[in-house]
């Protein structure tokens, strides 16, 4: 799975944190996902788990037809696992992703992430098309999954492909969150917000998502396109201001017109669109940190899940990731080494430079300054951050892999962090994570291995 994990896995600790890796993003993949959560009983009951005390079943003799909606990085995927399970039963559908995959029923049609592009919006036209021609006699199954924001851009009355891409990347680079950029987006949407269930109905829809949001709330994962949304219009505006976001004057016109009650808003819980309308939560951050936490116990390693919802700036998480290691490595509190430490959720980062990078390699490199700081540590710390879905920020790298030897000369790491410029500066020390397309997007995994005192500088 990891490109360049040769060169990367030089010691046993980067060895054990690149197998963390490859765990996590396998045990996130959508076919093992699928086989483990949705399941056929008998000829008839489509049964789906989406946690422990998420056990639905639908009867399928009771419609027309079934079909595949629906979009994201894994969405292919996903449908592919559900015609494995259902084989003739699905008569058709559309997803939209940046990762296809073979298909036989489901048509899989492409996007771009994570700024919207021209043949997403032709793409997510079919999707809506799609969803036009649903009845009372269908059953939509719904893949949503992370990355389905971008991909599956719908721009509303009045704004452009390129209205959508300004104020896209304005957000991404101001620092906001996931909650709030979406909470623009759906208002500048015919699809997110629960619009998608909007244009189905009165199908009945039956969401499956795959959460790459830090507390699995459906209405943000992808936009929420087919769950009911709670954001409005004057929450979209209240984000603009608050980050002192510039967007061009067709979404500042309909954001205000939405918040005088001139453009209707995104349908909430008490519309009867979501009548017919469930959602499960297939997998999420915590599916990635289990399965990399079952390698650190087989390795001999105890683990520790300090949280799966691990938010803010990316480079003052890395300062904190890599205080509690030197805790461990120096009193054994929490707990007492070897021990892998495992965080998931989504950093971000406030670019106010012009280079190159991502959350994770900013992680990273802030992670290996700390480092690189402490000379007593001798190889006793080392830390992984990967984006799930194999791409961290613009560039196809999934994260990096550092330790106190990757920061020779500390100011020239402290000027690419300053400049937003990481990537080349971590290219250079060959410590960049390579997987291409993982065929799911579950968030970040940080994986921090802390070596026994008998065994630093081995």
């Amino acid at each position: 799975m990891i490109e360049n994990r040769n060169r990367l896995a030089t010691t046993d600790a980067r060895d054990l944190a690149l197998e963390c890796i490859e765990a996590g993003i396998a045990a996130g993949h959508p076919r093992r996902v699928i086989r483990e959560a949705v399941s056929l009983e008998g000829d008839d009951t489509l049964r789906v788990a989406g946690g422990t005390d998420d056990l639905a079943q639908y009867d399928l003799g009771g419609y027309d037809e079934i079909i595949v909606l629906g979009g994201g990085n894994a969405a292919a995927h996903v449908a592919a696992a559900l015609e494995d399970l259902l084989g003739d039963r699905i008569d058709g559908g559309v997803v939209v992703t940046d990762d296809p995959t073979e298909t036989d029923r489901v048509a899989v049609l492409e996007g771009d992430h994570p700024v919207p592009s021209e043949r997403g919006v032709e793409s997510t036209r079919e999707l809506l098309a799609a969803a036009d021609a649903a009845d009372e006699r269908t059953l939509v199954l719904a893949t949503i999954t992370g990355g389905g924001s971008a991909l599956m851009p719908a721009p509303a009355r009045g704004i452009s492909l390129a209205d959508l891409r300004a104020v896209t990347t304005a957000l991404l680079e101001s620092g906001a969150d996931i909650r709030e950029i979406n909470a623009v987006r759906k208002h500048c949407s015919a699809l997110k917000g629960g619009q998608l269930a909007r244009r189905a109905a009165p199908a009945t829809v039956v969401s499956l998502l795959l959460s790459d949001v830090v507390g699995n709330d459906p209405s943000v994962i992808a936009s929420g396109p087919t769950v009911p949304d709670e954001s409005t219009f004057t929450d979209a505006i209240a984000v603009l201001e608050r980050y002192e976001t510039d967007v061009p004057g067709a979404v500042a016109n309909r954001l205000d017109r939405g918040a005088t009650g001139e453009v209707p808003e995104t349908p909430g819980a008490d519309d009867p669109v979501f009548g017919n309308a469930t959602t499960h939560i297939v997998a999420d951050g915590m599916t990635v940190l289990e399965a990399a936490r079952e390698v650190a116990v087989d390795r001999g390693y105890e683990p520790l899940v300090l949280s799966s919802r691990i938010r803010g700036e990316a480079r003052e998480a890395a300062t904190t990731h890599v205080a509690i290691a030197e805790e461990v490595l120096a009193t054994g509190v929490p707990l007492s080494p070897p021990t892998v430490l495992l965080s998931g959720g989504e950093t971000t980062v406030t670019v106010t430079g012009d280079g190159t990078g991502g959350p994770n390699q900013e992680f990273a490199t802030s992670a290996a300054i700390e480092l690189a700081d402490d000379a007593l540590l001798e190889g006793a710390i080392t830390v992984a951050a990967v984006d799930t879905d194999g791409i961290d920020g613009p560039i196809d790298v999934a994260g990096a892999l550092v330790d106190e030897t990757t920061v020779e000369e500390r100011e020239s790491a402290r000027d690419a962090l300053q400049n937003n410029d990481v990537s080349p500066y971590l290219a250079a020390r060959d410590e960049l994570i390579r997987t291409g397309a993982t065929g799911t997007n579950l968030n970040d995994l940080r994986v921090v291995v802390v070596e026994s005192a008998s065994t630093n500088g081995d």
